[in-house]
């Protein structure tokens, strides 16, 4: 029987994903991280991307698509509080295309009540979710 870890994906609406993997990848502030049965606890903050679940049993990965949140782990449990999460299946190119075109745009066309780190965010956001798109579209 292979090595698991539990992991659970909960955004501030709903829980995402819950069970078992082998191995979970997601995108910390000092980069990628990788996560097997048995890591060594950690609490980090993590950006927006993509978080890859290798489900026992399973061809392909899950893919959960995080807007930045908290990510703790402990030896046989893996939790990632998002912001917001989207599964992969739901990630629709066109609404992120549009965000990031309305993002630009914004920090294009400063206003007087113009909020510079929002602007910065959203963008942030609309990007890493076009890549978490792009990506699983190509494995």
């Amino acid at each position: 029987m292979a090595h698991t870890i539990h992991v659970n994906v909960v955004s501030a609406e709903e829980l995402i994903f819950s069970g078992e993997a082998e191995f979970v990848a997601l995108p910390g502030e000092a980069g990628e991280l990788g996560i097997y049965p048995k890591h060594t606890p950690l609490i980090t903050r993590i950006k927006p991307g993509a978080v890859r679940i290798k489900v026992p049993g399973q061809a392909e990965d899950e893919f959960v698509f995080v807007a930045g949140g908290l990510l703790e782990v402990q030896p046989d449990t893996v939790t990632v509080l998002a912001d917001t999460a989207i599964r992969g299946k739901d990630l629709d190119e066109a609404k992120a295309a549009n965000a990031k075109k309305l993002a630009e745009e914004s920090l294009v066309n400063r206003e007087a009540k113009f909020d510079y780190a929002k602007a910065q965010a959203e963008l942030s956001i609309a990007v890493a979710q076009l890549a978490a798109i792009q990506r699983l579209r190509n494995k």
